[in-house]
């Protein structure tokens, strides 16, 4: 019933920038935290970003400065701008939100299927 799709992933220089958007669309009743997660082959899935519905940010220590969350709840949409693209950065990376849907009032956690980024020069 609920769908989180994202999109803006790519291949990117070294340096380069991105923006990541997180639409959620479905029978949706109202959404609580979103956040972006990453996972680079062969590592273990990383927690990137958080953002609460009042805007209030969490990064991890490895993106702090470069990259920015940020939400439109009018829209149910998430974003994640990236600056400064590093080869570490590269991974898949995926939405995931606290949704309560039609069916329930319940808060349940849904995921994207993913996006590609790829930083290499």
């Amino acid at each position: 019933q609920v769908q989180l799709v994202e999109s803006g992933g790519g291949l990117v220089q070294p340096g380069g920038s991105l923006r990541l958007s997180c639409a959620a669309s479905g029978t949706i009743s109202k959404i609580g935290i979103m956040g972006w997660l990453r996972q680079a082959t062969g590592k273990q899935r990383e927690l990137v970003a958080v953002i609460t519905t009042d805007g209030l940010t969490t990064y991890t220590d490895r993106v702090k400065g470069r990259f920015t969350i940020s939400r439109d709840n009018a829209e149910n949409t998430t974003y994640l701008q990236m600056n400064g693209l590093k080869s570490d950065d590269t991974a898949v990376y995926y939405c995931k939100a606290a949704i309560a849907t039609m069916r329930s009032p319940n808060y349940m956690d849904y995921w994207g299927e993913g996006t590609l980024v790829t930083v290499s020069s």
